[in-house]
């Protein structure tokens, strides 16, 4: 039999230590949007938006009207396959907005 008290604590096996999460310290990386209030500024964003997309697309047709009239051979614009996860980075070359 052991003489004196003992000199560590002994873990019952019921019991688990709390596992420490692995967060990040100090800010995100990455830019962030801030929702404005007023609707107005929202709908101001929204047709923002949509002007940048018609006038992106509209640059696309005319450069590929032009390179096919040049070209001696019919040319044919070959878009890659759509995926179905969003979670990636999208691709540069991709206009998704």
């Amino acid at each position: 039999m052991p003489q004196g008290s003992q000199k560590f604590k002994v873990q019952r096996p019921g019991t688990a230590k709390k596992q420490q999460q692995n967060k990040q310290k100090g800010p995100k990386k990455g830019g962030r949007i801030i929702a404005p209030k007023k609707s107005k500024v929202i709908q101001q964003q929204k047709l923002k938006k949509d002007l940048e997309v018609a006038i992106r697309n509209k640059i696309e047709h005319d450069v590929t009207q032009k390179a096919s009239s040049s070209l001696h051979k019919p040319l044919s614009v070959v878009k890659g396959a759509e995926r179905k996860d969003k979670t990636g980075p999208p691709r540069p070359g991709s206009s998704s907005k």
